[in-house]
């Protein structure tokens, strides 16, 4: 935490305009709808919700979690650093005049456009999803594991229909997700630690 966030904010106050700007074709055809403003901000209760439920309940699940989602959130960081980027997509006019654009114009103002991709909002919530699915406590509550998959994927489609990422920043997360599932969650460590130290114990005693 006291890492991540003054490089995330330096970066949010340095890089606003000399950037690599993020587009692809098939952000031009997603129309702007604002009722995603309410998924996209359900995503700070999804991400601070369930590492709060591992963490009383799951010492091992929580640190899994913790460990794809900050060192995933670090990646991010050092690619932002390394490579500059942002996105214009973003609409200077509104079809339609309600609470929810009001909102979504707020996030504007204090969201910058750059450092987004990968995009860390799709990040966490797919990676939060996994930890859900990996979770041993929550095998048999299948609501949560599908209102889960419901939430990551509104939440996703959120980012590019508030024009707040490109569709390549998502692709990129999840492909960045797809790593840090081989690093945190594909090998069975418990079963490594144990097998080193068993050999660990059979030298000492030799």
């Amino acid at each position: 935490m006291f890492i991540y966030f003054p490089w995330f904010f330096y970066l949010e106050k340095t890089i606003t305009a000399n950037y690599t700007s993020v587009h692809i074709r098939l952000d031009d055809f997603i129309p702007f709808n604002e009722l995603f403003v309410i998924p996209y901000y359900l995503w700070f209760i999804y991400i601070a919700g369930v590492i709060a439920y591992f963490l009383f309940t799951s010492k091992e699940d929580f640190y899994k979690c913790c460990a794809f989602l900050f060192i995933g959130m670090t990646i991010c960081l050092a690619i932002y650093t390394i490579w500059p980027n942002g996105q214009d997509l973003r609409p200077t006019t509104f079809a339609r005049d309600n609470f929810l654009v009001d909102i979504v114009k707020n996030l504007y103002a204090s969201d910058t456009s750059t450092n987004v991709c990968p995009s860390i909002h799709v990040f966490n919530s797919i990676g939060i999803h996994i930890a859900i699915m990996q979770s041993a406590s929550l095998k048999n509550k299948s609501w949560i594991r599908r209102g889960s998959f419901v939430l990551c994927v509104l939440i996703c489609l959120a980012t590019v229909f508030l024009k707040q990422h490109s569709v390549f920043d998502g692709i990129a997360a999840a492909v960045l997700c797809v790593v840090m599932y081989l690093i945190v969650y594909a090998p069975n460590y418990a079963k490594l630690f144990n097998k080193q130290q068993a050999l660990s114990e059979s030298h000492t005693e030799a």
